[in-house]
């Protein structure tokens, strides 16, 4: 069992930045991949980030060079540094875990509470 905890969701102005962050704690050995994913309403769930164990990183083509994953092994911790937010950055989002090149909602296998991000103009 692999316990995910998110927080850094909150309210910004168009052009501001939050970084949101993701405590990992159990059986976090038994995942490969950890990944950031949102939701707005109305819409599905989507990728945006993701980062293996050897370093490969993904992006959505929404968020590429806009956000950043970035982890830390050493306190378990995954990080969204999110800068340049646009309205429709607006997104409930989700830390996940699951196995090598999980990117899609079904692809992984554990996930946190989610955390609210609201970017106005």
């Amino acid at each position: 069992q692999v316990l995910l905890a998110e927080s850094g969701g909150g309210s910004v102005q168009a052009g501001g930045s939050l970084r949101l962050s993701c405590e990992a704690s159990g059986y976090i050995y038994s995942t490969i991949c950890m990944g950031w994913l949102r939701q707005a309403p109305g819409k599905e769930r989507e990728g945006v980030a993701a980062i293996e164990t050897d370093g490969r990183i993904r992006y959505a083509d929404s968020v590429k060079g806009q956000f950043t994953i970035s982890k830390d092994n050493t306190k378990n911790i995954l990080y969204l540094q999110m800068d340049d937010l646009k309205p429709e950055d607006t997104a409930m989002y989700y830390c996940a875990a699951g196995p090598r090149d999980s990117w899609f909602p079904s692809d992984f296998r554990y996930w946190g509470q989610g955390t609210q991000v609201t970017v106005s103009s």
